[in-house]
């Protein structure tokens, strides 16, 4: 086996998406960030925000 790959084409964007460059237009896009860990029901119900 060789370790030369051929390809005939260009990998479509879907593929490999280029990341935004501003944070502030990505933000705009897709909203502020979240964690992914949600607060409980006790920590919601108590939480002094």
């Amino acid at each position: 086996m060789s370790a030369y790959t051929f390809r005939s084409s260009r990998p479509d964007q879907w593929v490999s998406p280029r990341p935004t460059r501003d944070p502030a237009r990505g933000r705009a896009i897709h909203g502020p960030l979240v964690p992914m860990q949600q607060p409980g029901l006790l920590e919601r119900l108590f939480s002094l925000r």
